[in-house]
């Protein structure tokens, strides 16, 4: 080979590599294009995972704190009840120990036993007249 074959040739390749970097120029132009469009659609889903995270960490936070909400309002009702039973428990004692003693008891039980009345017997009535 001659000098200006090998010149020659260096040119050829050299204007085929050229050649080959401007088709490659052209279609990384077009990919990014799609590397920008791909690397916005990643970001905004990296945004919105981050958002859907934060909104299911604070609902369970909400949950939590009306459970101990619940919780507490059980905790008095729980109390209440039994309060109330208790004090039920002490009014039905008081209203037995009081039975035997109570006048209108008697009267009322005396008007349903038999046909004669506290009216007619001269007791003073326990009922309006």
């Amino acid at each position: 080979m001659s000098d200006s074959d090998i010149s020659g040739s260096f040119l050829h390749s050299k204007n085929q590599n050229m050649l080959l970097l401007e088709r490659c120029e052209l279609q990384s132009s077009g990919d990014d294009g799609d590397e920008d469009r791909r690397l916005k659609r990643r970001e905004k889903n990296r945004v919105a995972a981050k958002n859907s995270r934060k909104k299911q960490t604070q609902r369970a936070d909400e949950l939590h704190e009306a459970y101990e909400c619940l919780e507490q309002k059980n905790r008095q009702l729980k109390k209440d009840v039994q309060f109330l039973s208790e004090e039920q428990r002490r009014l039905t004692e008081a209203l037995k120990a009081h039975e035997p003693l109570c006048p209108i008891m008697h009267c009322v039980a005396n008007l349903g036993s038999g046909t004669l009345g506290p009216r007619d017997v001269g007791v003073p009535s326990c009922l309006p007249r």
